[in-house]
């Protein structure tokens, strides 16, 4: 018998066998249709007993070990069952397994709803007296998740308080679900697509008309946004991708918005935005937007400028002088003015970054940078023929750390956007090792500038995530603030463009093309074009976000359409920006913001390597202080101790404004 097939029956054997569902090292359980109701029923007994356990516990009993390492065991139970289903819900290629992960997923989250409004459980983590910073850590974190669902409410508020959550994450999977499983297309013919470049054509499905066929994935955005020279083209395939979601899911946001507000006057505070941001690094709702009007400030006039400039390359390629620039010419004329200016051609970018070295290659940086070792394996079974998998161990001392998981490419029914999921979070206290999926809708061709950045981008919050070492799992990797999540994954972004980093290249592909010096030193320059765009559009992401999550109840389309229409370009009849946002449904609501304030810490720490990002004593130092620790410290105080000194904004405020 194959190993793979060894390591399938094992999972099988599990879940027919036991009511605990448990994994060989590195191996995510993949449940048919068929299973997934048992196997959940059998894991929510399993918690409930462990639940019952920790309620009945007498108070004379209540330590460490009968209370956090009763609940550390309670959250690695759940995490079994709820990191291999909500993986496969947004990336089996079997609609029936998503559609019953989908069902087993609301069963799991409604569970905590249950659990952290008992009194009796409350109770018994809040007499709990802990000895170590860590402990009082994970203590204080499962306090704040009982406020948070509304433990100290009387019982009608709590029972009120439960339903309403219990809906939010119904909408916020129905939501998901209509922006997944998006089943546009467009039909173009050979001279709509001129400028169309080579590669994006030739084996493209045709109409009966033979007309070439188009969905909404990135890389067919890309194809089309970036190159196509008729504006036509450009507009309708714009339209059609700023549709995504449709008018279901604008209702479906309104619901959601309507309830948290709800919610926060359920806990006592005036406006969702109070309630969800006092326990994260901003504190407040006025911080937040005392942020936000900073960015505003020093990113206007740069926004302003660079539209101009885009503005003058339509004129120029048009011949009409009074040529106005839509939303759907500035990723067209933003890429001719930075090959023109620059001589940076995204194909050009492209085959130098082919797939397989290139993911090779950031592979070897980031071994050489943390002191670890990635070897394939392929014995792990996947969901998918293109998913790979590999093992993750310490070079010092050859021990495993972890395993990972790459699926890099779009498919029907598959999650449409790039993150980390992480599946199984460590341990160390239970023994348990990480596993993390990273899942992306990359081209298969090679990558581009944005996508070269995105795939740093994306590993960062792997790395946080299988190099993790702390003792509980509710601390484990991305388990921190959700305005210090995007931290580690920001920093990483700058290893994608460093000469010192691409040194390594010729290391694990000999026979490719050298790397161009010259290439990357126009990839740099071309980036001082476009700040300004990028900062006023998440600028005016997290604004909006605020805006619809104060006090009083608003429209998020009207909101969305008001604000947008106070930018430069405008807002678009017809477009439905916000029913394809999935941010705001899927936990960064009142948080969008974090983005730009986990960059604050980001470009700070990114710092601390000066003039040479491969300098291993560095990268062994972050990776102890800042992968390893999780959230088994405050953010702000592990920024500091890797800094050594208090975090500055200052090279993030030279980053958004140019300067």
């Amino acid at each position: 018998m194959k190993l793979q097939t060894m390591l399938l029956a094992a999972v099988a054997a599990v879940i027919h066998s036991a009511p605990v569902v448990s994994a060989p090292r590195g191996v995510i359980a993949q449940p048919s249709a068929a299973e997934i109701p048992k196997w959940c029923q059998q894991s929510v007994a399993q918690a409930r007993a462990r639940i019952d356990q920790i309620k009945k516990l007498p108070m004379r009993r209540v330590n460490v070990k009968t209370v956090l390492h009763a609940w550390n065991e309670l959250d690695t139970g759940l995490q079994d069952i709820g990191g291999p289903i909500g993986l496969l819900s947004e990336t089996s290629p079997d609609p029936a397994v998503r559609k019953a992960a989908e069902a087993c997923d609301l069963i799991l989250s409604a569970l905590p709803n249950e659990y952290l409004q008992s009194e009796a459980l409350f109770q018994r983590v809040k007499a709990l007296k802990t000895a170590d910073p860590i402990d009082a850590m994970a203590r204080q974190s499962i306090l704040d998740d009982f406020e948070e669902r509304g433990v100290s409410l009387t019982a009608a508020k709590r029972a009120r308080a439960k339903a309403i959550f219990e809906r939010m994450d119904k909408l916020s999977q129905d939501f998901s679900r209509n922006v997944r499983d998006v089943t546009t297309k467009l039909a173009f013919s050979e001279e709509a697509l001129k400028g169309a470049l080579p590669a994006a054509l030739a084996k493209r499905a045709r109409d009966a008309q033979g007309h070439f066929v188009f969905g909404l994935d990135y890389p067919e955005y890309d194809a089309i946004m970036n190159n196509v020279e008729v504006e036509s083209t450009r507009k309708a395939f714009w339209m059609a991708f700023q549709q995504r979601g449709g008018t279901d899911n604008l209702a479906l946001l309104t619901e959601a918005v309507k309830l948290r507000l709800e919610l926060a006057q359920l806990m006592g505070e005036a406006g969702y935005a109070d309630w969800a941001i006092k326990r994260k690094m901003a504190g407040s709702a006025d911080a937040v937007n005392r942020f936000l009007g900073d960015v505003q400030d020093r990113v206007e006039a740069l926004e302003r400028k660079e539209l101009d400039e885009l503005r003058g390359e339509k004129v120029t390629f048009t011949g009409d002088k009074d040529a106005t620039l839509k939303r759907w010419d500035v990723a067209f004329f933003q890429q001719r003015l930075k090959k023109a200016r620059y001589s940076v051609d995204q194909s050009e970018v492209r085959a130098q970054f082919p797939t397989d070295p290139t993911i090779a290659w950031m592979m070897q940086v980031t071994s050489t940078l943390y002191g670890v070792q990635f070897k394939p394996n392929t014995a792990l079974p996947v969901w998918q023929v293109d998913v790979r998998a590999y093992d993750v161990f310490d070079t010092a001392s050859g021990q495993y750390l972890s395993s990972f998981y790459l699926d890099l490419f779009p498919r029907d029914g598959k999650y449409k956007h790039a993150a980390a999921f992480p599946v199984r979070g460590v341990s160390v206290l239970a023994g348990r090792t990480p596993v993390s999926v990273l899942v992306t809708n990359f081209n298969r061709e090679g990558f581009d500038q944005n996508e070269l950045e995105t795939l740093f981008h994306e590993f960062g919050h792997i790395m946080h995530g299988v190099l993790s070492r702390t003792r509980y799992v509710l601390n484990a990797g991305t388990g921190v603030k959700r305005d210090f999540v995007e931290a580690p994954s920001q920093m990483y972004e700058e290893w994608s463009r460093r000469l010192e980093a691409l040194a390594l290249f010729t290391q694990v592909c000999p026979t490719c093309k050298t790397i161009d010096p010259q290439l990357i030193e126009r990839m740099n320059a071309s980036r001082a074009f476009g700040k300004g765009l990028f900062y006023a559009r998440q600028r005016l992401y997290s604004a909006w976000d605020m805006a619809i999550h104060t006090p009083v109840m608003v429209d998020p389309m009207k909101t969305w359409a008001t604000m947008e229409g106070k930018t430069p370009l405008g807002f678009v009849d017809g477009t439905l920006v916000p029913a394809g946002f999935g941010h705001v449904m899927g936990g960064y609501q009142a948080g969008y913001y974090g983005y730009m304030w986990s960059e604050v810490m980001a470009l700070d720490m990114r710092s601390v390597f000066g003039a040479n990002v491969m300098d291993t004593a560095v990268g062994s130092r972050y990776r102890k202080l800042i992968l390893e620790s999780g959230g088994e410290r405050p953010p702000a105080a592990l920024v500091e101790a890797f800094l050594q000194r208090k975090p500055s904004a200052d090279a993030f405020f030279r980053e958004v404004s140019g300067k």
